[in-house]
């Protein structure tokens, strides 16, 4: 018997891409449906809001006070959010005022920022944000 045959394991290049798309796409469908399903963990909400606002207020890294707003569309949904950007005595506040009982479930994440204070002048910030 010949060690090499042109009948035998070989196919076609264009059905062999079909199938690695349909692996792929089976896979991707897979993973979102599964992602939809699983309950979502509590205890980062804060991390991850700050995370999000932060990326929707910078640009190249350096947060922007006129992006306030941006900021607070961030919002989870079901929750009210404030935002709150402080650069030595001047601050910028956004989105309702939390609640000043410290018995509702508010969760509150900062992070040390870089803010564009105008063109040229970047100062050290505080970025603060208030999930209820």
């Amino acid at each position: 018997m010949r060690r090499w045959s042109p009948d035998r394991a070989q196919t076609e290049p264009i059905a062999a891409i079909v199938a690695v798309f349909a692996v792929c796409l089976g896979l991707f469908t897979y993973t979102g449906v599964l992602g939809d399903a699983m309950p979502r963990s509590e205890r980062t909400l804060g991390p991850t809001t700050l995370s999000t606002v932060r990326g929707e207020m910078s640009s190249n890294g350096v947060l922007r006070p006129a992006r306030l707003p941006s900021g607070i569309r961030a919002n989870p949904d079901g929750y009210d959010l404030n935002v709150s950007l402080s650069v030595g005595s001047r601050e910028w506040h956004g989105g309702p005022f939390p609640p000043q009982n410290p018995a509702a479930s508010t969760e509150t994440a900062t992070a040390s920022v870089s803010v564009r204070i105008a063109p040229g002048d970047v100062r050290p910030g505080r970025l603060r944000v208030v999930i209820w």
